[in-house]
C-alpha cells in the first residue's frame, strides 16, 4: 500500500521529538492540467519543491546548529528523493519530518498546502488536521462495468483515487454469470451463483479499496447499483462504512455529481455524530468530567484524562504548554511557539484519546475547543 495512515504511536514518536534543528515539510502536487493528479504521475515536480523547501528551511536553522547537522539533513531528503517505491504513489501530498538523527515521512490523500517550518519540534498540526478532519470521506460507486473511489477533501475539493490493481474486464464475468450466456432474458429460477457472483466481485472491490484506504479514520459513503449494494454490505469489513447510501445508480453520475451527493450523505452523518456528542458533552460538563477552556482541557490532556477532543479547524493561537499542562499564549508566533490546539490534541493522541478537527459551527456554546474528561477534573 503506497499511503501512509499515521498511527497513534507514529503521532507519539513525532510530537515527542525535541532536538534543535528540526525540520517539517509538506509538498503536494500540483499541475496547470490537474491540481489532484497523483504525485506518482510526476514525483520529479514533488521532489524539486520538497529539495527546495528543505534548503531553505535548513537555512532558517540557528546559528548554533553546526554544518555537519544540516548537511545530514540535506542528506536525509536526498536519500528520500531517490526511493523509487516511495515516489510510486497515488497520494496527493507529503509530510517529511526531519533531523540530524532521521526522517519520517508520509503520503496522503489529502492534498495539503506546501508548508515549511523549523524549531526544536517536528510541527505535526497539517498532518494532524488532515487526518482527523471530520467532514473528509470517500465515496465508492459501483456498478458491474465502472467502479470510482473519490475522496472528499476538507476544502470541500473531490478528486478520484486509482484502483490501478482491478482488471479492466473485471465485470464482464459478472455480466455473463448474472444471464448464464443469455443477454436476452433474465434468470427465474432463483439459483444462488449469480449470487456468488455478485459477492466475489465485490470482495475483489473491496480489496482494492481498502488497499487505498485502510486505516483511515474517514466514512466510506456507498453509491452502488440496486444489485451489488446488498453483495457488498454482505462482504463489507470496513468499519466505517455509512448506513446511508446514494440510493441511485451511480452508472450515469459524473464525479462532481457523486462527490456532492456524497457530502450529502457525510453532512446528515456527521450532524448526527456531533449533535449526539454535543449533548453528552453538556450532560458531562454539568458533572465536571467536560470543559471547552483551553487551560483545563489541556491539563486534563496532559494528565492522559481527554477521553475525546473536538477543536477548530481554523484555530490559529499561538504560544507554549509546559509539562504540567499549564499554558503561555504567545503574542505572535515564533519558532519557539506552535499551534496550542495541535499541541493538545497531539497529548490526546498520545494517550489513546480521540480526536476530531471540525468547523466552528459543529463545536458547542461558541467555544473553539471542547473535550470530555474519563473522570472529572
Amino acid at each position: 500500500m503506497s499511503i501512509d495512515i499515521p498511527t497513534a504511536e507514529d503521532f507519539a514518536e513525532l510530537t515527542q521529538h525535541r532536538h534543535a534543528a528540526s525540520v517539517s515539510l509538506y509538498a503536494a502536487s500540483s499541475g496547470a492540467d490537474d491540481a489532484r493528479a497523483p504525485i506518482g504521475r510526476n514525483p520529479e515536480q514533488v521532489q524539486l519543491a520538497l529539495r527546495a523547501a528543505a534548503r531553505d528551511a535548513v537555512g532558517r536553522l540557528p546559528d548554533t546548529v553546526p554544518a555537519e547537522d544540516r548537511e545530514r539533513i540535506m542528506a536525509e531528503v536526498a536519500a528520500l528523493e531517490e526511493d523509487r517505491g516511495f515516489w510510486s504513489t497515488p497520494a496527493r501530498s507529503v509530510a517529511v519530518f526531519v533531523s540530524p538523527g532521521g526522517l519520517r515521512a508520509f503520503r496522503l490523500l489529502n492534498h495539503l498546502r506546501d508548508h515549511a517550518s523549523v524549531g526544536d519540534r517536528f510541527d505535526t498540526g497539517p498532518l494532524i488536521r488532515s487526518t482527523t478532519f471530520a467532514h473528509s470521506g470517500f465515496v465508492l460507486a459501483l456498478t458491474k462495468g465502472s467502479v470510482r473511489l473519490l475522496a472528499l477533501e476538507a476544502d470541500d475539493s473531490c478528486h478520484e483515487i486509482e484502483l490501478p490493481d482491478l482488471p479492466e474486464d473485471l465485470g464482464l464475468e459478472l455480466e455473463v454469470a448474472d444471464n448464464e450466456g443469455r443477454m436476452d432474458r433474465q434468470r427465474a429460477d432463483g439459483a444462488q451463483r449469480p449470487k456468488a457472483q455478485r459477492r466475489d466481485y465485490c470482495s475483489r472491490v473491496q480489496d482494492s479499496v481498502l488497499r487505498r484506504i485502510n486505516g483511515s479514520a474517514h466514512p466510506l459513503v456507498l453509491a452502488a447499483s440496486p444489485d451489488l449494494e446488498p453483495a457488498y454490505r454482505e462482504v463489507n469489513t470496513y468499519r466505517r462504512l455509512v448506513d446511508e447510501s446514494l440510493g441511485v445508480n451511480p452508472a450515469s453520475m459524473s464525479l462532481r455529481d457523486l462527490a456532492a451527493r456524497g457530502r450529502e450523505v457525510l453532512d446528515r452523518h456527521y450532524a448526527a455524530q456531533l449533535a449526539a456528542w454535543r449533548e453528552r458533552f453538556g450532560t458531562q460538563r454539568a458533572h465536571g468530567r467536560a470543559s471547552a477552556k483551553l487551560h483545563e482541557i489541556a491539563k486534563a490532556a496532559t494528565a492522559g484524562q481527554v477521553d475525546v477532543l473536538l477543536f477548530d479547524l481554523a484555530a490559529e493561537r499561538e504560544g507554549t504548554i509546559d509539562e504540567f499542562g499549564e499554558v503561555t499564549v504567545a503574542d505572535e508566533p515564533s519558532a519557539e511557539t506552535y499551534g496550542l490546539a495541535d499541541e493538545v490534541a497531539a497529548r490526546v493522541l498520545r494517550t489513546g484519546g480521540t480526536v476530531k478537527a471540525v468547523r466552528s459551527g459543529d463545536l458547542p456554546d461558541g467555544a473553539r475547543i471542547a473535550a470530555t474528561f474519563r473522570s472529572p477534573a
